[in-house]
């Protein structure tokens, strides 16, 4: 069975419900009342590339030349350092040079959040702190996972309550178990979402159940659900999601942008065409060729790819050409 039809079948009778209300009709995303957000994260948020020269120094003039295309594009936002910012393998200085740039860049009515996350605590504190300082309005701050079988909720739950009570930002938790090899449990989020402090989470696990969960025990709090994925964000707006931090937005912003608008306005049918035409180049970009293939179809789009920064290896041209047909395959080339 395709993936496109495997996610789909959950759906159904969701959609189903929703595509019967009466000809010129249409039903809004909706939750039940809650609080209102202290910060609004409704909307598409690409996780930013970084710039490589070809002799691996970051590249700070094409940076700021993508985020000025990306200006042009209606995103929420602008994520700098996380999973595709190839994160790990920068230096201190350059991260905080790189959200410095990019603060410079972006118009000031667009949110700009930083990664932030490090193994200890303490760091974490710290370089949330400077973060901030850069010109990051909200800390996304990914699980430490390095001694991950000592990693427990209440860990967890110690790590990310001292850090939000020492941030002078906004803090998202982060998800990422495809990277980590640890999904911040439920228990744990629920805990969190009830600092004042923390105000959502990217979940790029894509258990939906899990994400509507989220979404309905903490429809009282100050706390938003962010997919984590461009290949499960209709399902999580049909659960209640604010929105998507998606690296195929990165390539792709206009029509996931236009994926938003259509869920917000109720077109489900034609939400549901567009989400199946961009799983398969996601998943293209994400779990089968990483961010050498997102940076490679950045070049076909007209943004800056450049290369990945060792050891992360280019694309070969076999690989090339097969990205090329998934892109070709659902006319996005």
């Amino acid at each position: 069975m395709a993936l496109s039809t495997r996610l789909a079948l959950p759906l159904r009778p969701t959609l189903a419900a929703l595509l019967r209300a009466a000809p010129g009709q249409h039903r809004e995303l909706s939750t039940p009342p809650g609080p209102e957000h202290t910060l609004d994260l409704r909307g598409i948020f690409p996780p930013l590339a970084t710039p490589f020269s070809p002799t691996q120094e970051v590249d700070y003039a094409k940076l700021e030349g993508n985020v000025c295309r990306y200006a042009s594009i209606p995103f929420r936002g602008l994520v700098m350092l996380g999973s595709n910012g190839e994160y790990p393998y920068l230096a201190p200085r350059e991260r905080l040079e790189l959200v410095s740039c990019v603060r410079r860049a972006l118009p000031k009515d667009r949110l700009l959040l930083a990664g932030s996350g490090c193994e200890s605590t303490q760091a974490t504190i710290e370089l949330t702190v400077s973060m901030a300082e850069a010109g990051a309005d909200v800390a996304l701050v990914v699980t430490p996972c390095y001694y991950r079988g000592a990693m427990t909720s209440a860990a967890l739950i110690h790590h990310y309550t001292e850090v939000a009570d020492a941030s002078p930002i906004p803090v998202v938790l982060y998800s990422v178990p495809a990277n980590t090899g640890l999904d911040l449990s439920l228990e744990a989020v629920l805990t969190l979402a009830q600092h004042p402090n923390i105000v959502g989470i990217k979940d790029s696990g894509g258990d939906i159940t899990r994400m509507g969960l989220m979404v309905h025990k903490t429809r009282q709090e100050d706390f938003q659900v962010l997919a984590g994925s461009a290949g499960f964000l209709l399902a999580s707006y049909v659960l209640g999601a604010s929105g998507g931090i998606c690296a195929l937005a990165n390539v792709l912003g206009g029509p996931l942008c236009q994926l938003d608008r259509l869920c917000r306005e109720g077109h489900w049918q034609e939400a549901r065409d567009l989400q199946h035409r961009l799983i398969e180049p996601n998943t293209a970009v994400t779990r089968h060729f990483g961010i050498p293939g997102l940076k490679q179809a950045m070049e076909w789009f007209g943004y800056y790819g450049g290369p990945c920064r060792a050891p992360l290896a280019p694309l070969s041209p076999s690989q090339i050409e097969e990205l090329r047909r998934t892109f070709s395959a659902h006319s996005w080339l």
